[in-house]
C-alpha cells in the first residue's frame, strides 16, 4: 500500500498532515540540535529573534506578537530561563510583571544560532522549490481563524439544516 490516505482525504486530511509535518520538523529540528549540542529546542528560535529584535518584553507581550497563548510562552520561557538563555527584570512600572532579556549565554550563542536559522530558511526555501505560494495560503488561513474560528464555522455549517442529526 504506497497511496497517502491523508493526502486522499483531501480538505479532512489537512490538520492531520499539518501536524505530522510538523512533528516532521520538530523531531528533525531536534536531532539537528542535539548532535550539535546546542542546547535549545526547536521552538526557541522565535523568542530568541522577538527578544533580540526588542530587547525586552512581558510574556502577554511576546505571546500577543507571536499569536501564541500566554501559557504556552510561560511553558516555553520557563524552560529557557531554566537553561541560562532568558533574564527577567521586574517591570518598574508593575512589580506584578516582569520584562524578559536575552541572558550573557543566550548573546553568545546567537552567532551559532543565527547560522543555523539561516541554514534553516535556506533548506525550507529550497524544500518550497523557492515559492512563497505556501507562506501566503498559510497567511489566508490564519486570517480566516482570526475572523471566526474553526469551531464557529462548523457550529454555523451545521446549522444550516442540510446535516441529518448532526446537531
Amino acid at each position: 500500500m504506497d497511496e497517502d490516505f491523508m493526502a486522499e482525504m483531501g480538505y479532512n486530511g489537512v490538520t492531520a498532515r499539518l501536524k505530522r509535518l510538523s512533528d516532521a520538523f520538530l523531531y528533525q529540528t531536534k536531532d539537528f540540535y542535539n548532535v550539535r549540542e546546542a542546547g535549545i529546542e526547536p521552538n526557541w528560535h522565535m523568542v530568541f529573534l522577538l527578544l533580540e529584535k526588542h530587547e525586552q518584553l512581558t510574556v502577554t507581550e511576546m505571546a500577543t506578537s507571536l499569536g501564541l497563548s500566554h501559557p504556552a510562552l510561560v511553558k516555553l520561557t520557563k524552560k529557557m530561563k531554566r537553561k541560562g538563555y532568558l533574564t527577567s527584570v521586574e517591570d518598574p512600572d508593575d512589580g506584578r510583571k516582569y520584562q524578559l532579556t536575552l541572558s550573557k549565554k543566550a548573546r553568545a550563542e546567537l552567532p551559532r544560532l543565527h547560522a543555523y536559522w539561516e541554514a534553516s530558511e535556506r533548506v525550507l526555501a529550497e524544500m518550497m522549490g523557492y515559492s512563497t505560494r505556501l507562506l501566503e495560503e498559510l497567511s489566508i488561513v490564519e486570517g480566516q481563524m482570526r475572523d471566526a474560528d474553526f469551531h464557529e464555522r462548523m457550529v454555523a455549517e451545521l446549522s444550516t439544516g442540510d446535516y441529518p442529526d448532526a446537531g
